[in-house]
């Protein structure tokens, strides 16, 4: 067809005008149509005026002159594409093969909460790790994006947590952070224990309010006293934890006693005798992490004695190394142990030993938590100190970046 110069006027006019009015498909469509109808030459005007790829008005020709053939009902058809299978920009992880892989060796060491490390946390921005990849491995990605990344790596913003101590930061807070981290690492590849230890909030026993919610049959809410003051013949509990990051275990002492740092180490000894020694029957060698302040602070000399006991006993290298004060909430315990024992205890009341015994035990996760709840009935006194002679036949060897933290007791020979 002969395009004259009005007809070529015109027609630029409306394709000028309703173009910007379309989506993808139907502008193809429109000017894959116009370049039909114009017949030879019509590809060369309709691609000069609008500027549209020769292979789209193309491709828009063969789609308006093809009617589609289905027996589906209207409301089962799928809809239909906007853009045609392969348009648009790659995205950053077919650009950037290892992307993540190498976001995630930015941030390692630097991010807390990951299941599969045994201390981690981070400080850096996503700018900071936008700039960091162009730097070192010269990925331009925009500071948006590494978000978005993030996000499909599992990671989230979080809402805040009581982590942070009142005052300044010990100046060796990341230097001990680092160093556990790195310490329970070597252990866990050796295939030699790591815990993490402490004491949950003690509890009374009796048909008291307990925290959270349960399902119940409607307008029938349990029934609890309408007071929290303990009952002298139904006492507290109190249960020290013992979590093993090798395989996501726990172990409880539920003690009936006060808690001191003898009932700290015979924590410890019970969980190694019930469960530690079959599960770790090579183990020449022990890591526990633990606070810095309780039963089995840094400070406390007595903890030190009676786990130089255990080390006798068992023949075991006890390495020690406690958090930094006020970073307690770090320590694996918390968050992969209480946590869950409060959940699944929420809305119902202690009335007594064996129900906290079998809600702790029940206890589980759908990452495979399993926890085994024993009874301490013993009898541990407060006010004990140590004497220096006991203090002098501590075999103990003080490591890492801040030696008050760091310590490992070997047997006495």
């Amino acid at each position: 067809m002969t395009i004259t110069n009005e007809t070529q006027t015109l027609l630029s006019n409306i394709i000028l005008k309703v173009v910007p009015y379309l989506n993808e498909k139907q502008k193809r469509l429109f000017l894959g149509t116009i370049a039909s109808e114009l017949g030879h030459g019509g590809v060369t005007f309709v691609n000069s005026v609008s500027g549209a790829a020769r292979q789209t008005i193309i491709n828009g020709a063969a789609e308006a002159g093809l009617e589609p053939a289905t027996d589906e009902p209207d409301d089962q058809k799928k809809p239909e594409r906007m853009r045609k299978p392969g348009a648009g920009r790659k995205t950053l992880t077919e650009k950037y093969p290892d992307l993540h892989d190498k976001i995630q060796s930015l941030i390692d060491k630097d991010t807390y909460g990951n299941p599969e490390k045994p201390l981690v946390w981070t400080t850096w921005s996503v700018r900071k790790i936008a700039e960091q990849l162009l730097a070192c491995f010269g990925y331009d990605i925009h500071f948006t994006s590494v978000g978005k990344e993030l996000d499909a790596m599992g990671y989230s913003r979080q809402q805040n947590q009581k982590m942070c101590q009142i005052g300044d930061q010990h100046p060796d807070r990341d230097a001990q952070f680092r160093y556990i981290s790195e310490t329970a690492e070597q252990f866990l590849k050796a295939g030699d224990p790591v815990i993490s230890i402490d004491t949950k909030k003690k509890e009374n026993i009796g048909n008291f309010k307990n925290n959270g919610s349960e399902y119940r049959p409607k307008g029938n809410p349990r029934q609890v006293l309408d007071h929290d003051f303990p009952l002298p013949e139904l006492g507290k509990v109190a249960p020290y934890g013992v979590y093993v990051l090798n395989n996501n275990t726990g172990f409880i002492n539920l003690g009936i006693s006060h808690d001191t740092p003898e009932f700290a180490g015979a924590s410890v000894r019970a969980w190694w005798n019930a469960i530690g020694k079959n599960t770790f029957p090579d183990a020449k060698r022990i890591y526990i992490t633990c606070d810095n302040g309780g039963s089995n602070g840094s400070r406390i000399w007595l903890f030190k004695h009676y786990l130089q006991n255990i080390s006798n006993e068992t023949g075991l290298e006890i390495h020690v190394s406690h958090f930094p004060p006020g970073t307690s909430k770090w320590n694996k315990i918390e968050h992969r142990l209480f946590c869950y024992i409060s959940k699944n205890w929420q809305g119902q009341p202690l009335i007594d030993i064996e129900t906290v015994v079998n809600l702790i035990s029940s206890t589980t996760t759908k990452t495979g938590l399993e926890v085994v709840c024993k009874v301490d009935p013993n009898t541990y006194e407060t006010g004990l100190k140590i004497t220096e002679d006991q203090k002098e036949i501590i075999n103990i060897t003080f490591v890492g970046p801040n030696e008050k933290w760091n310590y490992i007791i070997r047997p006495n020979e």
